[in-house]
C-alpha cells in the first residue's frame, strides 16, 4: 500500500508537489494542458485544506544546464488558469534563495512554480545533495506525476525519503487503475497490444501472458506474429529476424493458457498514403507487392465478439495504420466498441501509451474507458511488470 494525502497533515504546511508540466507548446503557449488539469484537483484540495502549494516539474531535456527556452514560466498562465484563476508565484529556480524567497512568501493556501528541476544536473543523477536542497523548501512531500514515476531522479525518489511523502489524487487514482487491470482484474481478461514493433513490446508480452486469459495482437506487431506462423505479409512492417522469439512467446502463452488472437483478415494497400486504393484480403492471401494497414471487417467482428465476452481490457497501441484513413476504421470500430462496452457496466477497460491516448481520442471513444493512462513510459514499464522508483518510494514501510 502507498500513502496519499488523506494521510498527511497539512494545515499551513509548505507542500511539494512533484507534477509533470513537460507539455506541448507552440507560439509561446500551451497546446495540450490535459497534465495540467490533472495536476490541478490535488492542488485545489492542498490549498482547500491549508497547505502552501510548491509545485516542481521537469521540462524537455536541458541536460543539467539552463536552457531559456525550457523554461517553465510560461507554463504559469495555463496552470492559473487550470486553477480557476488563482495567482501562481513563479521561482526563477528550483533551489536556493531565490526559490526560498518565493516560498517563504507564500500565504495559506497559496501557489507557486518553481524553475525547471533538469537545470540541475542532481535531478536525473538522483542526487542526495540536491534533493536535500529540495527537501529544505517543503514540510511534506506529494509526487503527483505517475508519468516520471518510472524515473529514479531526485525529485521523484530521493526526496520522498527526506520528508513525509504520499501520492497525489492523480497518482492514486492511476495506481488504483492500473491495480485493478492487472493485479486484482476480473476475468476473462484480455490484453490488446498493438503498435509497430514486436522488439519494443517483447517484456510486455512477456510479463502479461502469465496474467491475462488473451492477448489481440495488432499493428505492425501482427504482421511479424502472421510471419513467424508462415504467413506471408508482402511488403508490410515485419520483423523477419524474430520469428524465432515470437515462437518463443507463442510457447509460453500455450503453457499459461493464454491465447495469442491475431487478424483474420486485412485492409491492404500498395502505398502507405491517404487516398490509397485499399482491398480486403484474407490474411493468407496478401500479394506479394502489397502491405497490410488494418485489420479487416471480419477481424472487427471476431474482436467484438471477444469483447463481449470479457470482463477487463487493457488496451496499449493501434490496430493498424490509424493516422490516415481509411486505415483507422479497424481501431475505431474496437475502440467504440469497447467504449460501448464499458458504458453498459460491462467491461473495466484500462488504456495508456502515446499512440493509444490519440488512437482512441479520434475514435471518440476515450471519455468511455474506464481510465486512461497518459503516462508513456512509465505506463509501458508498469506494463513490463517493472518496479517504478517513484511509486516505490510512497509504499509504506
Amino acid at each position: 500500500m502507498f500513502n496519499t494525502i488523506d494521510d498527511l497533515d497539512l494545515d499551513g504546511k509548505r507542500v511539494l508537489l512533484r507534477g509533470d508540466l513537460n507539455v506541448p507548446f507552440a507560439g509561446g503557449a500551451v497546446t495540450d494542458a490535459t497534465r495540467i488539469e490533472r495536476l490541478a484537483p490535488t492542488i485545489r484540495e492542498l490549498c482547500g485544506r491549508g497547505a502552501r502549494v510548491v509545485v516542481m516539474s521537469h521540462f524537455g531535456r536541458p541536460k543539467g544546464k539552463v536552457v531559456p527556452e525550457m523554461s517553465l514560466k510560461p507554463v504559469v498562465p495555463a496552470l492559473s488558469a487550470a486553477l480557476g484563476g488563482v495567482a501562481v508565484a513563479f521561482a526563477p529556480d528550483c533551489i536556493g534563495a531565490a526559490a526560498t524567497a518565493v516560498v517563504d512568501q507564500l500565504e495559506p493556501g497559496g501557489v507557486a512554480l518553481l524553475e525547471n528541476l533538469r537545470f540541475h544536473p542532481g535531478e536525473e543523477a538522483n542526487d542526495p545533495g540536491f534533493a536535500a536542497e529540495l527537501a529544505k523548501l517543503g514540510d511534506v512531500y506529494v509526487n503527483d506525476a505517475f508519468s516520471a514515476a518510472h524515473r529514479a531522479h531526485a525529485s521523484t525518489e530521493a526526496i520522498a525519503r527526506l520528508l513525509p511523502a504520499a501520492a497525489g489524487r492523480a497518482m492514486q487514482a492511476e495506481l488504483e487503475a492500473l491495480a485493478t487491470a492487472l493485479e486484482h482484474p476480473a476475468h476473462p481478461m484480455a490484453a490488446l497490444i498493438g503498435g509497430a514493433k514486436v522488439s519494443s513490446k517483447l517484456d510486455v508480452l512477456g510479463n502479461l501472458v502469465d496474467r491475462v486469459d488473451a492477448i489481440i495482437i495488432g499493428g505492425g506487431m501482427a504482421n511479424t506474429f502472421l510471419h513467424a506462423r508462415g504467413v506471408d505479409v508482402g511488403v508490410s512492417l515485419c520483423e523477419h529476424d524474430l520469428a524465432d522469439t515470437v515462437r518463443g512467446i507463442e510457447a509460453k502463452a500455450a503453457a499459461a493458457g493464454c491465447e495469442i488472437v491475431l487478424p483474420v483478415d486485412a485492409v491492404i494497400a500498395a502505398k502507405f498514403e491517404a487516398g490509397a486504393a485499399a482491398e480486403t484480403v484474407a490474411v493468407d492471401a496478401v500479394p506479394a507487392d502489397m502491405m497490410i494497414l488494418d485489420v479487416g471487417p471480419d477481424s472487427v467482428a471476431d474482436l467484438k465478439r471477444r469483447l463481449g465476452a470479457c470482463r477487463t481490457l487493457l488496451w496499449n497501441g493501434p490496430l493498424g495504420a490509424f493516422e490516415v484513413a481509411p486505415f483507422d476504421a479497424g481501431t475505431v470500430a474496437v475502440a467504440r466498441e469497447a467504449g460501448r462496452l464499458t458504458r453498459a457496466g460491462g467491461l473495466i477497460s484500462v488504456a495508456g501509451g502515446g499512440d493509444t491516448v490519440a488512437a482512441l481520442n479520434h475514435a471518440g471513444a476515450a471519455s468511455d474507458f474506464s481510465y486512461i493512462s497518459t503516462a508513456g513510459g512509465a505506463f509501458l514499464e508498469w506494463l513490463e511488470g517493472k518496479t517504478l522508483p517513484g511509486v516505490a518510494a510512497l509504499e509504506r514501510a
